[in-house]
């Protein structure tokens, strides 16, 4: 497998072994740690990776540190966070698909199952979103200091399998603390004007991150986006079909 990974940590040491048991195809797993005060590196470490510390400052800034300045063994790098998995059908995946690659091709986006309360709450968790995850090392820089966006002049493809997403399990507390922490992110990139300026003629575009780029600066300047928010999850997009998990996620998406 031409593969490496490349894992973000800030205190993982809950989510990172689960994570690590899905990478063990892998030869190459290298964590890039933001100075974490747990068992992070410990079991990092423990589980074969390789660290790397770095104090963080911006998302964009830490992947594109893991892009430029540090060596891998293999010439594409794929980007996982601790709270996900890489499941078989994944890895199957990706070997065909780079296996006949053209050398034009520098970036692959998938898309991510998220659970809730034991289930996949597709409906209400707005699937499906597409993340720009798996890079020609080389060919490929991340841009927007906050959910953040990978540039390449080369070709962009779609992978069918999915990354598995466990955003809970470190709990209520540990989910509304990162997104107190994003959002506050997202508000100082409104303030300074570097958010999203789309067009509305984006939300008909053949790409699917540059529809959902519109869709977000459309939505950040209506009224009412928490309402606005539980309606389209909740009622547009199926969430009520995903029983109490769907209702109580939707709930905490309006937050």
């Amino acid at each position: 497998m031409n593969i490496s990974v490349l894992i973000l940590t800030l205190n993982e040491e809950i989510n990172l072994p689960r994570c690590l048991d899905s990478l063990k195809w892998c030869d190459d797993v290298v964590i890039l740690d933001s100075k974490s005060s747990d068992k992070t590196v410990q079991i990092a470490r423990k589980m074969g990776a390789r660290v790397v510390e770095r104090a963080f400052d911006n998302y964009a800034n830490q992947r594109n540190y893991g892009l430029q300045e540090i060596e891998y063994k293999n010439p594409w790098l794929l980007m996982v966070d601790a709270d996900e998995a890489v499941p078989p059908e994944l890895v199957t995946e990706m070997s065909e698909v780079l296996g006949k690659a053209e050398p034009e091709l520098c970036l692959l986006r998938m898309r991510r199952k998220d659970f809730f309360m034991g289930r996949w709450i597709r409906r209400s968790s707005g699937y499906p979103t597409w993340f720009g995850r798996l890079a020609r090392i080389g060919r490929v820089r991340v841009e927007r200091e906050i959910n953040e966006e990978y540039v390449t002049d080369g070709k962009v493809d779609l992978l069918q399998e999915h990354l598995l997403h466990y955003p809970f399990n470190k709990g209520f507390h540990a989910w509304f603390e990162k997104h107190n922490r994003y959002s506050s992110m997202e508000g100082v990139l409104l303030e300074s004007k570097q958010a999203e300026q789309c067009s509305l003629g984006s939300l008909f575009s053949s790409d699917p991150a540059e529809r959902r780029k519109a869709v977000k600066s459309l939505v950040y300047r209506m009224p009412g986006r928490p309402l606005l928010m539980f309606l389209a999850l909740y009622l547009a997009r199926g969430g009520l079909l995903d029983g109490r998990a769907g209702f109580t996620f939707c709930l905490l998406r309006s937050f």
